[in-house]
């Protein structure tokens, strides 16, 4: 029973995580379909983000009553940011991409997101480049790569590779196919748009973790987000839909099920799944399993939508692939080349528990499983680390969250 039980537990971050890359290339999948069969994007962005709200909101609601933050001017333009730069910018931009592209193509050029995130940071110093170090040189080459292969991607399209399991799939209807052939220049904008989707994912992630510092109630920083996106956006669509009303309607079909899906489970689900997961196997693992959606949406897409993969497609995403992981590999030290104690004091919030006799006691292991819980929302930093703060008066009772945290 025992070995069975320890078996179990060495599987289950694994599974996790490829359960959650086959719920993203999911996603990848249905908005693409419910796009190019004439969703409005705005709509979708605006209906995605009501769902995430009304699903976070409870969580929000009971899991951090009495603990919030003090909402200030500060914190509430950051909190706009934040909203502008996800749920409007980089969702809106990313799904024009998708519409112009393939779901494939998307996926796969998304894996970018953590070299921009790495250039960023750089700019911004937020991240220390030590040139003789190989670790560092690993981080440079990485981004290099991912540069290299999103250009090829770009510039290159080359012949239309054949997979086994899509023979005989494109062949039904030629002149179809051809008619929905995307022209060089719609190839082109999209993958703009894309690109510039994940500046502003990045951009968000850095934000992210200076906003944490002064207002570290993820699930209300979560639900604010996607409330404002949903505000936002649903201005946006109401002019640019103002002459087809009709684009808000959406019945018992693959747009339904887009919104909720997307919502749900790309932005609910895989924000606990995500926390859980770093907690125990660390940030590392957890983006190491991102070019296994790319691969799963790359399958599903030739079967389900008949999509075509080019060579240039291919071999740009073997290269993105490598220097994605070139640069895990180099932030993956800057967590182990530090020191034990210090790296427990990154993790742990300075916050307290109240025992049954009133007395404050500290649990570490709940602290630890807190932090990783807070700093994990809507995604990973790559391996950036954030060291949050609390005021005296921001005490939370800690086997509350960790009652959360123990359900997963």
């Amino acid at each position: 029973m025992g070995v069975g039980k320890k078996v179990l537990n060495d599987v289950k971050p694994y599974m996790m995580m490829i359960l959650l890359q086959i719920g993203y290339a999911g996603m990848y999948i249905v908005s693409v379909a419910s796009l190019k069969r004439g969703m409005s994007h705005y709509v979708l962005v605006t209906y995605r983000n009501l769902a995430a709200t009304l699903v976070m909101l409870p969580f929000a609601l009971f899991f951090e009553k009495g603990i919030r933050p003090k909402m200030t001017l500060r914190i509430f333009i950051k909190i706009l940011g934040l909203a502008l730069l996800e749920p409007v910018l980089d969702q809106n931009l990313y799904y024009v991409g998708n519409k112009l592209t393939s779901a494939s193509f998307s996926s796969a050029l998304v894996n970018i997101l953590p070299a921009v995130t790495f250039i960023m940071a750089i700019v911004l110093r937020m991240e220390k480049l030590r040139l003789r170090s190989s670790h560092s040189q690993a981080k440079v080459a990485g981004t290099i790569c991912t540069v290299i292969g999103a250009v090829l991607m770009i510039m290159y399209h080359g012949p239309v590779v054949q997979f086994p399991w899509a023979r005989g799939a494109h062949h039904v209807d030629q002149a179809a196919s051809a008619a929905a052939a995307q022209s060089s220049s719609t190839w082109l904008k999209g993958t703009i748009a894309i690109i510039t989707s994940c500046v502003a994912w990045a951009g968000f992630f850095v934000l992210q973790s200076n906003t944490l510092n002064s207002y570290p109630a993820a699930l209300t920083l979560t639900t604010l987000i996607c409330a404002m996106g949903t505000g936002i956006n649903g201005s946006m669509a109401l002019v640019a839909e103002r002459h087809d009303m009709s684009a808000w309607v959406i019945g018992l079909d693959t747009r339904l099920f887009t919104v909720v899906y997307s919502g749900v489970v790309c932005s609910g689900v895989a924000f606990f799944v995500q926390g859980i997961v770093t907690e125990t196997r660390g940030p590392v693992f957890v983006t190491a399993f991102q070019p296994l959606c790319m691969i799963i949406t790359a399958v599903l897409g030739s079967v389900i939508l008949k999509e075509e993969t080019t060579l240039g497609s291919v071999i740009g995403a073997a290269i993105i692939v490598l220097g994605l992981y070139s640069l895990i590999w180099g932030k993956s030290n800057d967590i182990i080349d530090k020191p034990v104690h210090s790296v427990a004091e990154k993790l742990a919030l300075p916050l307290t528990s109240v025992n049954g006799n009133g007395t404050n006691g500290t649990n570490g292991i709940s602290r630890m499983r807190l932090r990783t819980y807070y700093v994990r929302f809507f995604g990973l930093v790559y391996g950036q680390e954030i060291c949050s703060t609390c005021d005296a008066e921001r005490k939370l009772h800690v086997s509350t969250i960790d009652g959360l945290v123990s359900l997963f």
